[in-house]
């Protein structure tokens, strides 16, 4: 077994699920949205920055997590970006889940 055969089984695996596929065309439509994108760029670039705080053990900005709240509030209303953001879940689930397999496997020497 090579495993860069099986690696390059698992990417096209992944790039053919239900999950890439169906958070890509959502992701794609919303890309054709000029101001909706801009807002949901706003949103994720403060989620990142908090989540970077939070996995550097840092005290995460009080009036950022507001803001970020109230933009998903916002965004949310629109049935577009809510399934967008549902979508988004179930692709990272799923790579969660890979990653986590691997890393099972290799636990050991790690």
């Amino acid at each position: 077994m090579n495993v860069y055969d099986e690696v390059n089984n698992l990417a096209k695996a992944i790039k053919d699920s239900k999950e890439y596929l169906e958070y890509k065309e959502i992701k794609n439509e919303l890309s054709a949205m000029p101001e909706l994108k801009s807002q949901i760029d706003e949103f994720e670039k403060i989620r990142y920055e908090e989540q970077l705080l939070a996995m550097q053990g840092e005290s995460q900005s009080e009036e950022k997590m507001k803001k970020l709240h109230e933009l998903y509030e916002i965004l949310v209303k629109n049935p577009k970006v809510k399934d967008y953001f549902d979508k988004e879940v179930r692709f990272n689930v799923l790579i969660a889940d890979v990653n986590k397999i691997i890393g099972e496997a290799i636990k050991d020497v790690l």
